[in-house]
Parts: structure tokens; C-alpha cells; sequence
């Protein structure tokens, strides 16, 4: 007899990660290959999470504790309870945990077309009935979301800022929005680019804190600290949310070096503020020189731009053209967006190689200069 997964695993779609640079480098024959395809920290990990790590390598034959240290050393950080707190494998794990917690097969989840595709993965793998609207200006459009929710809905992921489209929502938008929703509905709110927010929109606001009964918030130590390779992120929410989900996790997510990265990251504020500033910097740079271009993109409150294409072929030759050049950036069709591309924010050095790069394919090929708006 032959063994096969169900229906639901046989037809989902799995997550891609951004091209590797040694495969853009073996297939194109180049020496020298920059990323600007995953949102990384373009100036490396944290220092201080660097020497957390080292310092936890001697530890390793030991089991890790479950995440409590750094739960304790989060809660203490925020002003909130442990049993407030979770940690895991990034923020997918922690909300792989939550969807596993509290939805079973065949309920209804609810969230906006254009966001992160690891929702829609989650989503699918569970075999969850999966809910969504269309964007407005690339962005979420708050209300049609509160018109679909219905007696099935269970919970509602909202990104802010959005992953791949940059947009954010503000406090008076998102108390309208929540007032709305039924109390035993899950509002998860991934805030995975909140730090780039909170410094560039007056407007932004975090949910954690201030704790609601329904809401779960997620944040990751990959963006701004720099640490994607070692999988850390944390979520906060009422105790009514978390315990449940703590019976559910992994008993040992995250590893030890993973979590004792994250304690180190927390308190690491020059990197943080360094981040911030060189993604200020560029992200004014590469606006400026999209207008020079002609190039439209949407506004972002993240570390990345999103570019609007006339046509699937068009950005799927952009993308193609920007890796003969060394740079690969990310197509969007896992987002339901195929014909727009996401171009991480980099370095200086980085983001004006990408701009060159840019010049030359649109004198080269003319029909970007017909790129939507």
C-alpha cells in the first residue's frame, strides 16, 4: 500500500527562501554576489549576541530550558508577565505554535492578499480554511477585513509593517479595526519589521503594551539584530493565550545559543540604533534615485521597497537581469504579487551597486519604463 500525505499537505505549496548566493554565483559564473532578497541586516548579527553565542558553544551538551531565560529577561524587559511571554524558532515557529494551539482542521482563518506568504504555508499545512481580501494602494484594507469576518472566522494575522509591501496601519486605525472584531476571534500581529516603524512612522504603536485578550503579537531577533541564521523569535499575549501554547511548543525550542543570542540582542541598543540609521540612510538614497529613474515602488515603513511591474514578464526579467549582475532581489508571485519585485534596503556600497545595475537594464530593456504605478 502506498503512503501519502492528506489532500491538504499533497496540494500546499512550500515556502521558498531567497535564492542562495552561491547558487546565483555557480549559475552565472561570478565572483561576486550580493543578497538583497531576504530583508537581512546588511550589517551582520549583533556583536554582543556574537559573543553570547561563543560563550554558549560550551554548554551545548546540555539540554536547552525551554526558552525561559529569555522569556524571563523579555517579560523583565517590557514590563509583563513570563506567563506573557513565549519564545521559539523565529517567529514562524512561535506562530506554528498558536495556530497548532487553538485551530483544528477546517476552521476559518482571515487575513489580506499581499502579505507573508509563511502565513499561507501555515495556513495550508494545517488545512485551515484560508480567508483573504484584496489590498488597497498595497496595503491592508482594514475594513474590508472587518466585512468578511463571519461566525466561522478564529483568527485574523495582520502584519504591520506588511511583508512584502512596507505598509503600516497606525493606533486610531487599528483601534477602529479592533473594536469590531468578536472577542473569541485571535487577532495575531506579526510586528517583525517594528523597529524600523517605530523610529519612521509618528502613528505606529505596538500591541505589546499593552495586553488584550485577544490579541498575540510576534516579534523576531532576525531583522534588526541580525540574527535569521539562528531561527529566535518571541511572542506576548495574554495568559489565557500563552500557557495553552506552552504545552504545545517544542519542549526544547529554541536552542541554547539561539536563546542566549536573543538575551545578548535585547540589550545590544548601539547595534539596534546603528541598524536603524544606515536603513534611514539608505532607504531616503534609494527613493531619490527610484524617482531619477522613473521606477515606481510603494512607500515602506520596513527595510525594503516593493517595485510595481507592468507585467509578470517584466519583473520576472528584472529579477533575471539584476542576478546576471550579481544582485539577486525577490520575486513575488508566493505572495500573490507576481508581477512586483521586493528589493531589500542595503548598505550604502550595496544599495548604490544596485542602482547601477538598475541604469543599465533600463536603458536596455525599454519596457520597464512602463513599470504600473
Amino acid at each position: 500500500m502506498k503512503i501519502t500525505p492528506p489532500a491538504h499537505i499533497a496540494a500546499l505549496q512550500a515556502y521558498k527562501p531567497g535564492k542562495p548566493i552561491e547558487e546565483v554565483m555557480a549559475e552565472h559564473g561570478l565572483a561576486d554576489v550580493i543578497k538583497l532578497a531576504s530583508n537581512e541586516n546588511p550589517l551582520g548579527p549583533s556583536p554582543k549576541a556574537m559573543e553570547a553565542v561563543s560563550h554558549a558553544l560550551a554548554g551545548i551538551h546540555h539540554y536547552p530550558n525551554g526558552g525561559k531565560s529569555l522569556r524571563e529577561a523579555i517579560a523583565k524587559k517590557y514590563r509583563l508577565s513570563i506567563n506573557q511571554v513565549i519564545a521559539g524558532s523565529g517567529s514562524e515557529g512561535v506562530m506554528n505554535t498558536l495556530m497548532r494551539t487553538f485551530l483544528e482542521k477546517g476552521d476559518e482563518v482571515l487575513t489580506s492578499d499581499g502579505t507573508f506568504t509563511g502565513f499561507y504555508v501555515l495556513a495550508h499545512a494545517i488545512g485551515l480554511k484560508l480567508i483573504t481580501v484584496p489590498m488597497r494602494d498595497f496595503a491592508y484594507d482594514l475594513n474590508a477585513i472587518v466585512n468578511c469576518i463571519s461566525e466561522n472566522t478564529k483568527l485574523i494575522y495582520l502584519a504591520n509593517p506588511n511583508n512584502p509591501t512596507g505598509s503600516v496601519f497606525g493606533s486610531k486605525v487599528f483601534e477602529a479595526f479592533y473594536h469590531q472584531v468578536p472577542k473569541d476571534v485571535i487577532i495575531l500581529c506579526d510586528e517583525a519589521y517594528y523597529d524600523f516603524a517605530i523610529s519612521d512612522v509618528p502613528d505606529y504603536f505596538t500591541l505589546m503594551d499593552d495586553i488584550r485578550p485577544n490579541v498575540f503579537t510576534l516579534r523576531t531577533f532576525s531583522k534588526s539584530h541580525g540574527l535569521a541564521g539562528l531561527r529566535i523569535g518571541f511572542g506576548t499575549g495574554p495568559e489565557e493565550i500563552i500557557v495553552p501554547m506552552l504545552k504545545v511548543k517544542l519542549p526544547f525550542e529554541p536552542s541554547s545559543p539561539a536563546q542566549a543570542a536573543g538575551i545578548a540582542a535585547l540589550d545590544d541598543d548601539e547595534f539596534l540604533a546603528k541598524t536603524i540609521e544606515i536603513n534611514q540612510i539608505g532607504k531616503e538614497y534609494l527613493k531619490q534615485a527610484f524617482r531619477e529613474l522613473g521606477i515606481p515602488f510603494a512607500d515602506t515603513a520596513a527595510n525594503f521597497f516593493l517595485l510595481p511591474f507592468a507585467s509578470v514578464e517584466a519583473a520576472n526579467e528584472f529579477v533575471a537581469e539584476m542576478e546576471r549582475r550579481g544582485i539577486i532581489v525577490r520575486p513575488l508571485g508566493g505572495s500573490g504579487l507576481p508581477d512586483c519585485v521586493r528589493v531589500s534596503i542595503g548598505t550604502m556600497e550595496e544599495n548604490e551597486r544596485a542602482i547601477r545595475a538598475m541604469k543599465e537594464i533600463m536603458t536596455r530593456i525599454p519596457q520597464h519604463s512602463a513599470l504600473s504605478t
